[in-house]
This record gives structure tokens, C-alpha cells and sequence, in this order.
């Protein structure tokens, strides 16, 4: 049989496995560390090859058999996973390697103590999903799902085991209603949100990306849908500020629990939010416990969005002031702190955050009082600019727990708060927020002696 013989050695950072031929690094998808395969190169660059999985010839214990019959490495193949072929418990262990040597190899950093993974069910967790759509006549019809790993086409799914189960069921019908629509060539995608109603059951709401106006028969058909299978459906004509429910009689809120806080947050379908509830119930009181806020003390919740992290703050300290970039996930923060009864404890500021300085720093704590503790929770891109901030002041706090869904940009802005700012890295762990991914999520805590000063400060 065709093909070259390798051992593999470790995972990347997309799940694939490193091996090497004669010294080159090769990235076999689909591999396993410590398995021996025979693989098949399909791409060459200057520092690596990018190589077929043909056949295992020796398999590695932290093998398993995947359980959606839409996964694998075939072309066609759905792409919304990639490590259902490693054992769960695996996954959360090669993800927790990936946080220690991005740690170290950028940022030459060890934390002084390893966290207890985070982790829920691996199945049915994903509250959030984005799915495409796509009128493909050769395959009879609508295709509505994940698109196709490593591909723009849209896998031919009837199932998924990573939406909840009642979401999954709607994958054949939503084929059937999009199908028999006047504007399926140009819906191309559907939003899937799941959250709370207010009577707390489950509801589901899905929101249309349409590019044209449906008729009225196309109105009647989606509302016999959403009756039918008792969910709300929103329209989406343009960006996501535009989106809004079919049917003004729809109840148009969703929250999202905290119940260990008594909390409720109010989302639209379209804002953001933790894909995975219950991971995030168990992430809000782990960061909590990090932080450790005192009753008297003074919060500040960089990237606070609707105030995942704030309002749980605010049941714990004096007072705590989030801070985000969008004007429109604050006001739903403030309405949630309303709602909670917290409106006294909470403030929110609409700032650039990645263009933040020491001097906005100086003036927030100026107008809000002294910080005693800092939750960071940023995009991919990090928080450099707010990290950089901090370690040129003299005013930063004692603590500081920053969560992350990038172990790179993680890395980074650690770099800065550590050999600039003076903080040392006591603990950092891993949340494994999307299982049988390689997304890897992670929390990390910082600490300084009270009244040091940061490095650069120190050195002006």
C-alpha cells in the first residue's frame, strides 16, 4: 500500500497529529500520539507537510469510536468537530498541554499551580450555533448544518450530537421548510439560540439570515414551522442589530442562568454568549473563587458584555464596574443589573478596551474609587492594550483572573503582566467549553504583594 510510514508524537493546535519525515514536521489529521500510521501528503510548504490519514497500524489507547455518524475524515465529512475520535478525558488533557506550552514557549511562564479542568456533558452542550444553508439540487434539496471540514460546503447532516437533542431534530425539517420557500437561494444561514424563557423552560429560537423580503406565503409557511415545533423564529435582513421576530405576538427575550447566584440575564438571539451553559455556570463561580472578592472591596470587569461576570461579582464586593466596547450589550447589562436588584452596586463604561492606556486607567479609578481585584474576559484578540495599561501603573490591583479562549493571546498578555508588571502567575487550568473540538478555553490567576509596584512604573 501506498503511502508513508510515521509515529506521531503530539497534537497541534487543530487536533491534528505532529509526526516527522526525515526531520520535517508533518501534520497528520486524524492521528494520535503515540500511534504508528500510514499516511498520504496532500500539501507541502517550507517547514511542513500537511498529510492524509490512510490507515492505523498501531492505535493508541486514547482512541474512540465517534458516536454522530456525520464525523470523520472523509471528504464530505461534517467539520463542527474534530476530536470525537479521542476518548473525552483525553481531550481535556491534551488541551490543558497545549495552555502549559503555549505558557512556556511564548511567554516563559509556569504557573505555580495547575487547575482542576472545568468541564460538562460533551454531548448536547451547545447552546450557540451558527449553521449554514445551502440549495444544492444534486443532493436533492436544502442542506442545512456545519460546513464541511476544511471545506465551504455544507455537510449533508440529519443529526448532531453536540446541539441539544431537540435542536438536532429540527436539522431535516428546517431542510424541508427552507426548501419550500421562494427565497432559499438567499438564506444562507440560520442562528440557533437556546436559553431560558420566562416561565425558565428551555426555549429555542432561530433566527433567518434572508436577503430578501419572503412573500406571504413564505411568512405562512415559517409560522407553521415555529408553531408546529413550539419555537420563535427571528428575520435577519441585514447586520445583527436588524434582527427581529417574525410575529410581534412572539415573546422576544431569552435569559441566561446563573442560579448558584440567583441571577438571570436577558440576551437577544443574536448577542453574545457562552456556547455552553452549564460549563459556564461552573466557569463564573471557579473565576469568582480566583478573584476572591471581599464585601468591601472594588471590582473592574474588563470585556464585561452582558455581565456574565459582573452581576455575580456584584453579589460578592462593594461595588464592580464593567466595562465593554458595545454600547448595546451594557444597556442589556444594565437592565439585567435592574432586574436583579443590584442597579446600586453596578456601574457600566463603553470604552475602547485595544486602544486602553495606563492614563484611562489612572482616570477610571480616579471617578470609581481604588481597585482592589481585575476579571479580564477578551475576545481572541487578548487584552494587551488593557494588560500593558496595568503593568504601567503604579494603582493596579493585587489580583487579577483573566479567561480566555486563546491560549496564544493568553500567553501574551501574561508575558506583560508577569516580567513587566510584577504579578506572578499562581494558577492556571484549562475549560473545556467545546468539547470534541480543539477550541481550547482557559482561566488563569495573577498575583502582586500588596503595595509593589509594576517594573516599568518602578523604572520611569
Amino acid at each position: 500500500m501506498a503511502g508513508l510510514v510515521l509515529e506521531v508524537d503530539s497534537l497541534d493546535l487543530e487536533g491534528r497529529g505532529v509526526a516527522r519525515n526525515d526531520g520535517k514536521v508533518v501534520f497528520v489529521a486524524g492521528a494520535l500520539p503515540g500511534e504508528c500510521v500510514r499516511a498520504e501528503i496532500v500539501g507541502r510548504k517550507p517547514k511542513f507537510d500537511r498529510a492524509r490519514l490512510i490507515e492505523v497500524l498501531r492505535e493508541s489507547p486514547l482512541r474512540a469510536r465517534p458516536r454522530c455518524p456525520h464525523f470523520g475524515l472523509h471528504p464530505g465529512a461534517c467539520g463542527g468537530c474534530s476530536m470525537q475520535h479521542v476518548e473525552p478525558r483525553a481531550q481535556v488533557a491534551i488541551k490543558q498541554r497545549v495552555l502549559e506550552d503555549a505558557l512556556w514557549h511564548l511567554a516563559r511562564l509556569r504557573p505555580e499551580r495547575i487547575l482542576r479542568p472545568i468541564e460538562g456533558s460533551p454531548w448536547g452542550y451547545r447552546h450557540r450555533a451558527r449553521l449554514a444553508v445551502r440549495h444544492v439540487a444534486k443532493k436533492g434539496g436544502v442542506l442545512v448544518g456545519f460546513h464541511e471540514r476544511g471545506s465551504s460546503y455544507v455537510a449533508d447532516m440529519r443529526e448532531c450530537r453536540i446541539l441539544p437533542r431537540r435542536v438536532s431534530n429540527l436539522l431535516v425539517p428546517l431542510r424541508e421548510l427552507v426548501g419550500g420557500l421562494s427565497l432559499r437561494e438567499r438564506l444562507p444561514q440560520i442562528e440557533v439560540a437556546v436559553g431560558q424563557g420566562g416561565d425558565g423552560r428551555e426555549r429555542v429560537v432561530l433566527v433567518l439570515r434572508v436577503l430578501q423580503p419572503p412573500t406571504g406565503q413564505d411568512r405562512a409557511r415559517i409560522e407553521a414551522f415555529a408553531a408546529r415545533h413550539e419555537l420563535a423564529i427571528w428575520l435577519q435582513p441585514g447586520g445583527p442589530h436588524t434582527a427581529a421576530p417574525l410575529s410581534p405576538a412572539q415573546p422576544d427575550q431569552l435569559t441566561l442562568a446563573l442560579p448558584e447566584f440567583g441571577l438571570a440575564l436577558p440576551f437577544g438571539p443574536t448577542d453574545f454568549t457562552q456556547v455552553n451553559h452549564r460549563v459556564n455556570e461552573v466557569l463564573v463561580r471557579s473565576a469568582l473563587r480566583l478573584l476572591d472578592p471581599q464585601s468591601g472591596e472594588r471590582v473592574v470587569d474588563f470585556f464585561c458584555g452582558l455581565g456574565n461576570f459582573t452581576l455575580a461579582l456584584a453579589r460578592r464586593c462593594a461595588a464592580v464596574l464593567g466595562i465593554d466596547g458595545s454600547d448595546e450589550l451594557l444597556q442589556r447589562a444594565g437592565v439585567a443589573a435592574e432586574r436583579n436588584g443590584l442597579g446600586g452596586r453596578v456601574r457600566f463604561a463603553a470604552r475602547n478596551l485595544f486602544e486602553w492606556s495606563a492614563a484611562d486607567w489612572e482616570q477610571t479609578t480616579a471617578g470609581f474609587g481604588a481597585v482592589d481585584r481585575v476579571l479580564i474576559d477578551p475576545p481572541r484578540e487578548g487584552a494587551l492594550a488593557v494588560a500593558r495599561a496595568l503593568a504601567g501603573t503604579q494603582t493596579g490591583p493585587r489580583r487579577i483572573v483573566y479567561v480566555s479562549c486563546n491560549p496564544a493571546t493568553l500567553a501574551r498578555d501574561c508575558a506583560v503582566l508577569v516580567h513587566e508588571g510584577g504579578w506572578t502567575l499562581a494558577a492556571a487550568g484549562v475549560v473545556n467549553m467545546f468539547p470534541h473540538t480543539s477550541h481550547v478555553e482557559s482561566v488563569a490567576m495573577l498575583e502582586r504583594p500588596f503595595g509593589s509596584a509594576s517594573r516599568t512604573a518602578a523604572a520611569c
